[in-house]
């Protein structure tokens, strides 16, 4: 029996909404405020604010850089040497990134051969207590251990290796930093962009730009905030940080190009913006590895026929140039599905007045009664038996009801 009043519930039952115009102060105040709430989340939010009436495309970029500064240096080991592009940038090129290298740990004369490792608490030894051991690659990995104490100096004995010899020591790092003047040098950045959806292209070098302002020019956010030439202390301090003390050990740099635009103006108010941040963490609790170093070699052929290098450690600053944006333009599908998502939002104010009404006011079962009324059908059809045979209920008496 319980599952034919179940079928019979599911059969002969409809549901349809009922209009009842409640005249309240207070449901009316709460019913205008939503619809106030929700017109002014569509136009302010969606339309003025997110542009919901445009079609986007992301930003498509190329990026070429180009560094210029000459410095010298005088030193016991080099003696007097100029340093110019080739020498410091290092590739020449890259992609969306040009590093400039600020100091160096130069080995000069290396050839392969036998040698004391570097000394420290893991490469000291004495002859008597030989901690060396043989084939293994030495402490610094400069090298395999031959398994002979040797002395390194009049003082101190080392383990022996096979390597370049002299091997690199490079627990001291030169301060201040080897080419300081590095702060000097200048940036060129040539970015190119297309946004295709709107077959809209530019380029940060501006139309506005001749060659003689370009020659002369370097950033500045409020007298030259369109030069695309910076200098590369103004880069490190626009992030906050010391350009020497970077230049020490050596770091990453973003300079960030912001290509937001508004192509429902004229092409000439879509500008870069540029902005700079240092990409490298520098927290002083945590030292380890800091900075950013490589290490590359130089190799000649001696006279003799013997091959010899030079080993370069490489302390530096990588510039990464990174480039977004995005462009709008009107366009009537996305304007006319965020007008309908806006209209369809004006239900949500029905649904609240409704939750205060049924659930928080004091007359709540007063409003319940009269929001909520069953009713019977006066052709109620009975299932007689499980036979399938309907048998008509007469019309319903007013008393009934």
């Amino acid at each position: 029996m319980a599952s034919c009043g179940a079928l019979h519930s599911f059969l002969f039952e409809y549901d349809t909404p009922r209009i009842v115009l409640i005249r309240s102060r207070k449901v009316g105040l709460i019913n205008r405020g939503v619809q106030l709430a929700i017109l002014a989340y569509v136009i302010g939010w969606v339309f003025l604010w997110q542009k919901g009436y445009q079609e986007t495309d992301d930003v498509v970029s190329s990026v070429t850089t180009k560094v210029k500064g000459v410095t010298l240096t005088n030193t016991s080991s080099l003696g007097a040497r100029i340093w110019d592009v080739a020498d410091y940038v290092i590739p020449p090129q890259g992609e969306n990134t040009v590093f400039v290298m600020t100091n160096v740990i130069l080995t000069l004369n290396q050839s392969q051969g036998h040698c004391p490792e570097v000394p420290d608490d893991k490469t000291e030894c004495q002859v008597k207590n030989n901690s060396c051991k043989s084939g293994y690659v030495s402490t610094h990995s400069n090298g395999i251990q031959t398994g002979e104490c040797v002395s390194y100096n009049s003082s101190v004995m080392t383990c022996e290796v096979f390597a370049w010899c002299p091997v690199e020591d490079d627990n001291h790092i030169p301060k201040p930093a080897f080419l300081q003047a590095a702060e000097n040098f200048t940036l060129l950045v040539k970015n190119n962009i297309w946004y295709r959806k709107f077959n809209f292209s530019k380029r940060n070098i501006l139309p506005s730009i001749n060659s003689t302002y370009l020659k002369n020019c370097i950033y500045d956010a409020h007298t030259d905030p369109f030069c695309p030439i910076f200098r590369l202390r103004q880069i490190v301090e626009a992030a906050g940080q010391n350009f020497q003390e970077m230049a020490v050990e050596g770091g990453v740099m973003a300079l960030q190009i912001n290509w937001d635009c508004n192509l429902d103006r004229d092409a000439s108010h879509c500008v870069p913006k540029y902005s700079f941040r240092r990409l490298d963490s520098k927290d002083t609790a945590h030292t380890v590895s800091p900075g950013y170093n490589f290490r590359f070699a130089k190799y000649y052929r001696n006279s003799d026929g013997t091959e010899s290098r030079t080993l370069v450690k490489a302390y530096g600053i990588r510039f990464h140039i990174v480039v977004f944006g995005k462009a709008g333009k009107f366009d009537v599908i996305p304007t006319m599905i965020n007008i309908g998502s806006g209209l369809a939002l004006f239900g949500v104010a029905t649904v609240l007045c409704d939750i205060f009404v049924l659930y928080c006011m004091k007359k709540r079962y007063y409003y319940r009664e009269k929001k909520y009324k069953y009713v019977e059908d006066y052709e109620l059809v009975s299932i007689n038996g499980g036979r399938g045979k309907a048998e008509l209920l007469p019309p319903l008496t007013p008393e009934r009801f």
